[in-house]
């Protein structure tokens, strides 16, 4: 059977090929993702309909045939023809337009918020999978510093310094650290899977990230402005907008139509005396006016428009609450991160000056093992957090970049 640990290391040694920045996978995951795509298709059907919006109604031909022809002086009438064509009240059709636009534009906000989603889930998933590598990468370093622990004790047992009992501890320890490597190799295969689904590429491919992260000196400003500017708050304006343009709409739909035509009708000649005109055919070109008067319809769509619009602010303020709130939080626990990173980085650095000094007494017989395993697992406690930290760090970073950028 395969060794859980050589397993682990086989997948890390990949990840030393060359670093691949987060940008990069962001760039595929906006190229490849098929949710993203879809956002982008509904935009362009919104587009679409911009065109569909410049129409009239259908022209109305007709024909009828008299059964009884009737007889004028000039002639029997035989058939009639007509054509009709209505026409909308003077700029429907501008206004219909502008209303497909904003809604256009309305589609286009949602296709800017599903894209910064898509790039918060990559970068969360990449911060994720970075602090999984680095884990592994402390446990096998534990690991490699509890069997030097080991010949150690296994030199002082010799000696008489030390009992079998602290070798049986240390390589049980160890054993424990290994187990904690497969697990930990399972967590980071299942992060890979969903990665790769947000890049809609095989699972197959290496994943390369960089060996290791810091945290830098100073935070980027933060801008307020970006955070109005946002395109969940911008989605709203584009749907208070295109209620404005409905209403538009609907006034000029209340107006009336007026319609042009022409009816066409053949006459026979008359055969039992002659006529001026005789068998002349009629030409009667029409004009029609199409009145609303029945019109509580476009009263109550008004009513309606002026309610959405109500909504429609409401719901903004709501949304920029909640957005002023997470980004408050977001900010608070980079800083917290920040903290956190700092202390661990002084108790390390403090739990190594023990180590040397338990190393130190080695030389005069004195170690004690049960110290070097207390202290180990404080070491291993104080990187883990320390990972943490840093991931917390850039996840909270990348949830200020959706809010703000």
């Amino acid at each position: 059977m395969r060794n859980p640990l050589l397993t682990f290391l086989l997948i890390l040694a990949c990840f030393n090929v060359e670093a691949q920045d987060l940008q990069s996978y962001i760039e595929i995951a906006i190229a490849e993702n098929p949710g993203l795509q879809a956002y982008e298709t509904r935009y362009e059907i919104a587009r679409e309909k911009v065109e569909e919006a410049n129409w009239i109604p259908n022209t109305e031909l007709s024909t009828s045939y008299f059964v009884s022809e009737p007889e004028t002086r000039t002639g029997p009438q035989r058939a009639r023809f007509a054509a009709r064509q209505m026409f909308p009240w003077f700029g429907t059709i501008n206004s219909r337009e502008k209303y497909a636009t904003v809604l256009s534009e309305a589609e286009y906000t949602d296709y800017q918020v599903a894209r910064r989603e898509l790039i918060l889930k990559v970068a969360r998933s990449f911060y994720q999978l970075q602090a999984l590598k680095a884990q592994g990468v402390i446990l096998e370093e534990n690991i490699d510093l509890l069997q030097t622990y080991e010949r150690l004790a296994l030199t002082s047992v010799e000696v008489g310094n030390a009992s079998a009992a602290d070798v049986l501890r240390l390589q049980i320890r160890q054993n424990e650290l290994r187990q904690e490597i497969q697990t930990l190799q399972q967590e980071f295969l299942a992060q890979a899977a969903e990665f790769d689904a947000l890049l809609n590429r095989e699972a197959e491919i290496t994943l390369i990230l960089p060996d290791s992260l810091g945290i830098p000196r100073q935070d980027p400003d933060i801008s307020n402005e970006g955070l109005l500017l946002n395109p969940e708050l911008a989605r709203f304006d584009k749907l208070y907008e295109s209620v404005a343009r409905a209403e538009d709409l609907n006034r000029k739909e209340a107006a009336p139509m007026f319609g042009l035509g022409v009816d066409y009708i053949p006459v026979a000649n008359r055969t039992d005396m002659s006529v001026a005109d005789n068998g002349k055919d009629i030409l009667m070109p029409m004009v029609s006016l199409s009145i609303p008067i029945f019109n509580k319809q476009f009263r109550s769509r008004t009513v309606q428009n002026e309610l959405q619009q109500t909504e429609l602010e409401l719901q903004r303020q709501e949304r920029l609450n909640q957005l002023q709130a997470a980004l408050a939080r977001a900010i608070h626990e980079r800083n917290a991160a920040r903290v956190t990173h700092g202390l661990i980085e002084e108790n390390l650095q403090q739990v190594r000056q023990v180590i040397e000094i338990l190393l130190k007494n080695y030389e005069t017989g004195t170690i004690d093992f049960n110290e070097i395993l207390d202290i180990q697992e404080l070491q291993l406690r104080f990187q883990k957090r320390l990972a943490d930290a840093v991931r917390t760090y850039y996840q909270k970073s990348a949830t200020i970049n959706y809010l703000t950028q």
